[in-house]
């Protein structure tokens, strides 16, 4: 049985006193959520203050990003170590935003899976199609694209116990959502293409869905048999909606 999931990615959004608050009550309203396991991905600068928040809430706490590389000379980058250092337990890797924005391509992403995984930390591999992609009909070549990139280089096994985010791009801060049964056909075909190669590491992985979940459509899609819960964005950013959605997988 896989236990849901459901992370907040707080991308590039917060002061210290609005994050004070968001902590505060996602810590009050920690009780009412029974199944799912719940973590939180502020902005780099924010994760001592997570990591002092949270501790010993049962809430986990992640980064949004990481390098390749272990230390060095690279300019504004975050090392795992330095995430670990701070008690992450997550990294998201691959988000379409930095797919789209810094040109990463699914070889670096696949490394960056590599790296965040071979260091400790449990990694969120971000998948999904533009809208020009869904409406050319090639949805399930480019999530087979991204998928196999890490597939070829790290083998299926590093899937095992993983995390997949699927998230389609035109969903993604836009107000539209894909529907339960057009993200359940995406979910399905992801740990399709997984079992082909392992099915016992196809059964045991999470696949979180990404276009803009929310309190009321969070139920419907959860009930899906291969979604596994949510990684959210907007609706991570206020404590009570965050919390609906955790709630969402009792």
């Amino acid at each position: 049985m896989r236990r849901p999931l459901v992370a907040g990615n707080w991308k590039m959004n917060g002061s210290r006193n609005s994050i004070e608050t968001l902590l505060e009550g996602i810590k009050r309203g920690m009780d009412s959520v029974q199944q799912a396991e719940v973590a939180v991905c502020p902005p780099f600068v924010y994760i001592p203050l997570a990591q002092k928040e949270l501790a010993g809430s049962g809430v986990a706490w992640g980064g949004q990003d990481m390098s390749i590389e272990s230390s060095g000379a690279f300019t504004g980058e975050t090392a795992a170590s330095m995430l670990l250092d701070f008690g992450c337990s997550y990294a998201i890797v691959g988000h379409s935003e930095r797919r789209e924005y810094h040109r990463e391509s699914d070889e670096q992403v696949a490394r960056k899976y590599m790296a965040a995984r071979g260091a400790g930390l449990k990694p969120i591999f971000c998948v999904g199609e533009t809208l020009e992609e869904r409406e050319q009909g090639i949805t399930e070549a480019v999530i087979a694209r991204q998928i196999d990139a890490l597939i070829d280089l790290d083998g299926v096994e590093s899937l095992r116990d993983g995390v997949i985010a699927y998230e389609p791009v035109w969903a993604i801060g836009t107000g539209e959502t894909a529907t339960p049964e057009q993200a359940q056909d995406v979910h399905a075909f992801i740990r399709a293409r997984v079992a082909a190669q392992n099915a016992d590491v196809a059964e045991g992985l999470r696949i979180l869905y990404g276009g803009s979940m929310k309190p009321g459509n969070a139920a419907e899609l959860i009930a899906k048999p291969d979604i596994d819960g949510g990684l959210i964005g907007g609706a991570a950013l206020k404590a009570e909606d965050f919390l609906a959605i955790c709630r969402a997988a009792n």
